[in-house]
């Protein structure tokens, strides 16, 4: 377990198969981020699950960059449970999702902007439009789908840099939004950056989420194996990482 000391609060990394996660529940996650805003200086959050965690164990680029993440939150019952089976304390799970959810409700209330990128195009502005209804006064600075070549990439990052924004939502998909942030935190000069998976998706509706009791039942991945089958395969993680954990406390 690692300790990371900051001015307001005391961050504690619990190793789970050499992925660093912090040991936060919600409302300590939202602080942080909080924290993070204040002192402007670019951090990258990011919401590791079991799967994520497998992928950082063949892909030294992705392992590197939760390693150099000021935050990462636990984002799935599976690292949940791999933390608790380890011996250590890990309150609850932080679902990407609603960490956004709230991150944007706190904004509409603090006066934080926002730049939306990735997704298919239209859907960070479906997104967008969706969440400033339910969040009057939520500043959206810039929105950029996520179809773009390698040529575009110095054009996206100087309108990031140029919004001023506070926080940066990033919807490339794991493990290349993790990367992507890792190459040009500095660069794109925000606060906060967060890759979010397929958070547009669901707020724009094109992607149902898991019912509230299968949720609270930790069976969100079963909804989304239903839901896509095509997942099957990526699906596989989970029991590896099941024995992998088992195979290193024993």
């Amino acid at each position: 377990m690692q300790l990371l000391l900051g001015e307001s609060s005391v961050q504690r990394r619990i190793s789970v198969l050499n992925v660093l996660i912090d040991s936060v529940n919600m409302k300590q996650a939202l602080k942080i981020i909080e924290d993070f805003i204040a002192k402007r200086k670019p951090c990258l959050v990011a919401t590791a699950n079991a799967e994520m965690v497998m992928m950082a164990q063949r892909d030294t680029e992705l392992a590197k960059a939760l390693r150099d993440a000021a935050l990462v939150v636990p984002d799935g019952a599976g690292v949940v449970w791999a933390a608790r089976y380890q011996g250590y304390e890990m309150p609850e799970r932080v679902a990407g999702y609603d960490l956004v959810q709230r991150l944007l409700s706190e904004s509409a209330i603090k006066g934080y902007s926002v730049f939306l990128f990735g997704g298919a195009p239209g859907i960070a502005e479906q997104a967008g439009s969706i969440m400033k209804s339910k969040c009057p006064g939520l500043r959206i600075v810039g929105i950029c789908d996520g179809f773009f070549s390698d040529a575009d990439e110095d054009e996206i990052i100087a309108k990031i840099k140029n919004s001023q924004s506070d926080i940066l939502l990033v919807a490339l998909g794991v493990p290349k939004q993790e990367k992507w942030l890792s190459r040009h935190i500095h660069d794109l000069n925000v606060p906060v950056s967060i890759g979010v998976g397929g958070t547009f998706d669901v707020m724009a509706g094109a992607v149902k989420r898991a019912p509230l009791w299968m949720q609270r039942a930790n069976l969100e991945w079963l909804f989304r194996l239903m839901s896509q089958p095509q997942r099957a395969i990526r699906m596989l993680a989970l029991p590896r990482f099941v024995l992998q954990v088992w195979s290193k406390k024993h």
